[in-house]
């Protein structure tokens, strides 16, 4: 980022003054959400009650007034690391994952129009008879129009997962914090599902994330939100309503910070 740039996004991340309560306690966030989460109990693909619900939730965000970025994986549809596995070619196989990051844009952002939502799906990739080329001026404009920005193709590169990409662009665009939506409601010392006595976090240090290799992003989108000072609060999407009452100090959810 340029040195005005890096000024821009660290006068954004301010902390509201006086926030009452059940006012939200960011102006500008990244949602981080995977493409499993848009499949619902479905095996592959998508699911488009799922997506509705997940849309109905970003929409009670922007509504609050709250300046909404996202980021959604494409492991519904195709996965790069997998697809290495069974033999293709890394570069290759990483592409194609982020095609089907713009696949999940497309549909998230069919949800919330139907819903009256303004949105713009960014692509790092340029496809202009679909969607819009990644220009970080232009993102924030929309973004101060109140549109929801879907940025698409993670960050254009193969070997860079979709979670680097949300922390790169919550960067660029002076986000507060992002928010990573997962299936359980926050960060554990191990899997809750697999082990009752799983103890979960309130608060953890990027450092400690990573030295206990505890999943909540992968190593680069820590370092990158670490060296900007930028918070990761873990929740389940699961939860109705959850984005929005973590958004207001309410519910259960774990914040990695410095």
């Amino acid at each position: 980022m340029t040195e005005s740039g890096s000024s821009e996004a660290a006068a954004l991340r301010q902390p509201v003054p006086g926030a009452a309560d059940g006012a939200p306690r960011f102006r500008r966030v990244m949602l981080k959400i995977s493409g499993e989460a848009l499949m619902g109990d479905q095996g592959y693909g998508l699911h488009p009650p799922t997506v509705q619900r997940i849309a109905a939730e970003v929409k009670a965000v922007r509504d609050m007034g709250v300046e909404v970025c996202m980021v959604i994986g494409g492991g519904n549809i195709f996965r790069g690391l997998q697809g290495s596995a069974q033999g293709m070619e890394r570069t290759t196989a990483d592409y194609m994952g982020m095609l089907a990051t713009v696949m999940n844009a497309l549909a998230m952002q069919s949800a919330l129009e139907g819903m009256g939502v303004f949105t713009r799906v960014i692509s790092a990739i340029p496809m202009d008879q679909v969607c819009e080329p990644y220009i970080r001026r232009r993102a924030v404009r929309h973004l101060e129009k109140k549109r929801v920005c879907i940025f698409a193709a993670g960050t254009g590169n193969p070997y860079f997962t979709t979670d680097t990409a949300a922390t790169l662009r919550a960067s660029e665009m002076g986000c507060e914090a992002i928010f990573k939506g997962t299936k359980v409601d926050g960060v554990y010392d191990k899997d809750p599902k697999q082990h009752p006595d799983a103890r979960r976090f309130e608060q953890v240090g990027y450092t400690e994330v990573l030295a206990k290799n505890l999943g909540v992003m992968d190593a680069s989108a820590i370092a990158l939100a670490r060296d900007n000072n930028l918070p990761i609060i873990v929740f389940s999407l699961d939860e109705p309503g959850g984005f929005k009452g973590v958004l207001q100090g309410q519910g259960t959810y774990t914040v990695v910070q410095g």
